[in-house]
């Protein structure tokens, strides 16, 4: 068996992932938005990135099957038990989405919460939309989704090498205190976050490139894709550039 490259990410946040990014009425807009750009005709949906599948699971009772890869045995483990209790027709992969291939075509590619960005180096991150790319059915749809270094630079960082923020949660004495050092000339992001619920802690760490929408246009473009729209978030906001996220829309030749 080929072993499957995994930063450890899951590990860390498993316990309280969920907790982060919510699912539910949180994860609506998204939903809708990705469902807008499926071209139905039966066509599978395929996510890089799945995690717990907060996103897959309300998505695949819209759009019908979704197969979902990640290289996290902890986040799939979370999957596959919600896909235990409650059935949807969601096929948890344990995979690297940067080389990943199967032999069906997709009528939806999505990549979504910055998990673009965590892949380092820029062949990687060319190499992970080709493998969107080649999976795509004529006339299909690449979304990715991915953090705006201008706001992680000049907002979140406020201009600084290192800065530290607290974000407060839902619920008695808990937030996510975090520690963002950002390495300009390699353009990476590093962040340390406690994670505080209740008075308990947990530590975990990650590591992002700061990636530009116009780095995200050239690999689609050479990978055959070309740019139909940019948004600031999933409600369709014009993106201007000052927004924590951008997502980006590509779309698949007619013949392929």
């Amino acid at each position: 068996m080929t072993e499957i490259a995994d930063s450890g990410y899951g590990r860390q946040f498993v316990d309280f992932y969920d907790r982060l990014f919510p699912g539910g009425p949180a994860v609506e807009q998204t939903v809708g938005y990705l469902a807008e750009r499926h071209p139905g005709d039966g066509l599978p949906t395929l996510e890089l990135g799945v995690g717990t599948g907060r996103i897959a699971l309300p998505l695949a009772e819209r759009v019908g099957e979704i197969v979902g890869v990640d290289s996290s045995p902890e986040m799939l483990d979370v999957l596959r038990a919600a896909l235990a209790d409650r059935p949807r027709p969601v096929t948890p992969v344990h995979g690297d989405i940067r080389d990943w291939a199967d032999d069906r075509r997709y009528g939806l590619v999505y990549c979504v919460c910055g998990t673009l960005s965590m892949l380092l180096d820029p062949a990687e991150q060319q190499r992970a939309v080709q493998v969107a790319a080649d999976r795509l059915a004529p006339g299909g749809t690449l979304v990715v989704e991915t953090h705006n270094p201008e706001f992680a630079l000049t907002v979140l960082n406020q201009g600084r090498a290192r800065d530290s923020f607290f974000v407060p949660y839902p619920g008695r004495d808990t937030g996510l205190l975090s520690y963002s050092t950002i390495d300009v000339t390699h353009r990476v992001w590093h962040l340390a976050h406690i994670w505080i619920e209740e008075g308990r802690s947990r530590i975990a760490t990650e590591l992002s490139r700061l990636t530009t929408p116009e780095e995200v246009d050239g690999y689609a473009e050479r990978a055959g894709l070309t740019p139909v729209a940019r948004h600031a978030d999933w409600a369709g906001t014009e993106f201007t550039g000052a927004e924590p996220m951008y997502v980006s829309v590509y779309r698949a030749g007619d013949e392929r």
